[in-house]
């Protein structure tokens, strides 16, 4: 079969997987989901599964908060009537299951066998409007909850049906906004926060985003790509590799059934900037054989052979980069690096398939510069090689104080997330969000399952008294600013049957008091929030509550003090308790990043030092090639450190990623070695030959990767900005590295010839 034979029938069947691929790809969806970054496998998560079973999710719920007109508090008329709108339009809406309001909240008073809810607020009457806010003001869980301390704002807690997906998210949100704009009720005076809203921006942006990163990804690629070859096909074909690369890859994803989310967002950038090395070296390796006067299929044939061996392993170092990801206990993460592995070893078959098809089928292209003008590359490499030899000393001396300082701010860096951190606290978003926090409880949920004791059931009353003492702890000292549970249940049941005053709501003094209350406790028993915080047969309880969202280095502190307070002050024969609930889990994600950062590094690490040892059977070689890799590591994580930049999800996969990529020339670097001192023994001038004939390709590629990843800083996640930011300071500082660090410790510690004739050679740089 002719080659031309080959070419098309391998274009044939590159363009019917292609086609499937597209298929695929048309079924992928956007979507955020904050469960999926809880930490799978997890016994808490189990725990917590079960737990909302019982009780219900604690963030199944959309606050709106609204500001009192300038001039008036929350109890002027017209703005409780536009409430009451607001309250009776969200009630209506579909996935709504309750609705908390100013306008709704009601005083139970129980009066002979009558049962009676009479309403905190009185619109219609203006003469009991003080007395309304004095009853209000001093009731426990309603300010701070429903009303804002200084009585300019109020909000709906609106409780929505469990595990609310987007499309009917997005439609509750928009009947409460234009619920909002028929009452004339200004933008900056309303404010949403929860589930919902989340998950709704996020999913927009995230498609936004991924348009806009795309499209600056290619206009950078073409132009890098046109600046170095000048040639349309040295622009076009590098392009249709990567693009069809990024299809297989979103094809792969949509035949699994994953949706696109925060993390395989960047799964088409990464690739479109990771992707294009391969063919940059192939394409630089072919014309670089052109312009020595080869034949069309001669210097296809020495670029494949070339090439291929240092490509295959670079695809190799670089999946495994993002496999070791796969290590995270968090969902998205799991998936990014599985499917970006996946696509990263695609590009490496599409580089070596369709590539060479389409180069093979194309006439010979005429070199648009001269044979004999065609060495400014080695002109500029062969000053630069020399300029790195003369200054040797200075070089090992200024990478070690680097080397230093890096490590000491290094130290520097902690482990600290919060809700919303993916958001940059100008966002509009986030502001809305500090509003809560700002004037209620927060937006942070708290919980705690309470699980009697010894033949007892959730309300007896020293089980009351525990939780009790536990409540006023976590007001007092946690800083719980809103809480409910069985106590809260009792202590309201007790002030309806004693005629709704406030001196009332308390526990019952003694349990004769507390038996005669429990026969009266099956008349709310059906009330949801009843059902919210206490089992039916009373075998168990929650606690629940809301606070500022304090980040998790705070959390893990007062959690801590919690579990220190629980086993020293409570009776556990009397009552048990367990720490749970959302925020819980993804506070305890941090745990695992650390551990998962340095289990993927030390795949890493071990990876390559199995390559370069497979290549040199030298651990001197190994050093040599692992130390310009990590530098720029730890000169990245020194970086954080000055800059404060906090270790979180979306940060964490840096390190893993960049050592993965930045490793990618270097492999190219000592494969093309290993092949000249196959026929060059001199170590000096296969080192030489080397820098000149792979230095035009490493720096190309790492343009391309260090301006890819810069489209990121465009972002409107915090976290995709700094992992565009991160990597792509590892990768300049790795170039700087590779030209100047690498060449210098292969001359001084790679034992291939005498070390006498090195130094000889090293004294006088040869041309």
């Amino acid at each position: 079969m002719s080659l031309r034979r080959s070419a098309h029938l391998a274009l044939l069947v590159l363009g019917l997987l292609s086609a499937l691929s597209a298929y695929y790809v048309a079924q992928l969806r956007f979507n955020y989901n904050f469960n999926d970054f809880y930490p799978a496998g997890d016994p808490d998560l189990d725990y917590y599964q079960g737990y909302t079973r019982r009780f219900g999710n604690d963030n199944d719920y959309l606050l709106l908060g609204v500001e009192a007109p300038a001039g008036q508090t929350v109890f002027a008329p017209d703005f409780l009537a536009r409430v009451d709108s607001l309250t009776r339009l969200a009630r209506r809406a579909p996935h709504v299951v309750a609705v908390t309001s100013p306008t709704t909240i009601s005083n139970p008073v129980v009066e002979g066998l009558g049962f009676f809810n009479l309403p905190y607020l009185h619109p219609a009457e203006p003469a009991r409007r003080a007395q309304d806010s004095t009853l209000i003001y001093r009731t426990p869980g309603l300010v701070g909850n429903v009303f804002s301390p200084d009585a300019r704002a109020v909000t709906l807690v609106i409780q929505t049906t469990p595990d609310l997906k987007k499309p009917p998210g997005d439609s509750l949100l928009a009947t409460l906004r234009g619920g909002l704009e028929r009452l004339n009720v200004p933008a900056k005076d309303y404010h949403f926060a929860g589930r919902a809203v989340a998950q709704s921006v996020f999913v927009d942006r995230l498609q936004w985003e991924l348009a806009v990163f795309m499209s600056l990804s290619v206009l950078l690629v073409t132009g890098l790509l046109w600046f170095t070859f000048r040639t349309w096909w040295g622009v076009v074909l590098p392009l249709v590799v990567v693009l069809g690369a990024i299809l297989w890859g979103l094809g792969v994803m949509g035949a699994s059934g994953i949706s696109i989310d925060l993390m395989t967002a960047l799964l088409p950038v990464m690739m479109f900037v990771v992707g294009t090395s391969d063919t940059v070296h192939i394409i630089t390796r072919y014309v670089s054989e052109l312009g020595y006067g080869a034949s069309k299929k001669d210097a296809l044939r020495v670029t494949l052979k070339e090439s291929g061996f240092g490509s295959g392993l670079s695809a190799l170092t670089t999946s495994l980069g993002f496999f070791t990801l796969m290590t995270s206990t968090i969902r998205p993460i799991y998936n990014f690096g599985l499917f970006t592995g996946i696509a990263v070893l695609l590009a490496f078959v599409l580089s070596f398939t369709l590539l060479p098809a389409l180069l093979l089928l194309l006439k010979k292209p005429q070199l648009r510069v001269p044979r004999q003008q065609g060495h400014s590359w080695d002109g500029v490499l062969g000053r630069l090689f020399r300029t790195v030899l003369v200054r040797r000393r200075l070089i090992f001396v200024v990478s070690g104080l680097v080397l230093a300082a890096s490590i000491g701010l290094a130290t520097r860096v902690r482990i600290n997330s919060a809700m919303l951190d993916d958001l940059s606290k100008n966002d509009p978003v986030r502001l809305d969000f500090a509003f809560f926090e700002r004037q209620f409880a927060g937006v942070r949920p708290f919980e705690l399952e309470l699980k009697p004791g010894g033949g007892r059931d959730i309300y007896d009353l020293q089980v009351l008294r525990q939780t009790e003492k536990i409540e006023t702890y976590l007001r007092d000292t946690y800083g719980l600013r809103f809480a409910a549970s069985p106590v809260t249940l009792v202590k309201s049941v007790r002030k309806a049957l004693n005629g709704g005053g406030l001196t009332e709501y308390r526990l019952p003094a003694d349990p004769t008091e507390l038996a005669r209350l429990r026969s009266k406790l099956k008349l709310f028993r059906k009330k949801p929030e009843f059902r919210a915080l206490a089992l039916p047969d009373g075998s168990a309880g929650r606690l629940t509550g809301r606070m500022a969202d304090v980040g998790s280095i705070r959390a893990d502190a007062l959690n801590e003090g919690l579990r220190r307070y629980l086993r020293t002050s409570t009776d556990t024969t009397v009552l048990r308790t367990r720490l749970t609930g959302s925020s819980n889990l993804i506070d305890k994600n941090n745990e695992n990043l650390t551990l998962n950062m340095i289990t993927g590094m030390s795949i890493d690490i071990v990876m390559v030092t199995l390559i370069v040892l497979a290549l040199f059977r030298s651990l001197r070689m190994t050093v040599v090639v692992l130390i310009p890799n990590l530098v720029p590591i730890l000169i990245v994580a020194g970086v954080m450190g000055l800059a404060g930049v906090s270790m979180k999800v979306s940060t964490s996969i840096i390190f893993t990623i960049a050592f993965g990529i930045a490793v990618d020339d270097t492999i190219h670097f000592i494969s093309k070695l290993r092949l000249t001192l196959g026929h060059e023994p001199n170590l000096f001038k296969a080192v030489k030959h080397t820098y000149l004939l792979a230095g035009k390709a490493v720096i190309v590629t790492s343009l391309i990767l260090v301006g890819g990843f810069s489209t990121l800083l465009f972002s409107s996640f915090d976290g995709t900005f700094y992992v565009g930011l991160l990597i792509g300071l590892t990768l300049l500082f790795g170039v700087v590295a590779e030209l100047t660090l690498l060449p210098l410790l292969i001359l001084f510690f790679y034992k291939h010839k005498p070390k006498a004739v090195v130094a000889q050679e090293l004294a006088v740089p040869q041309e």
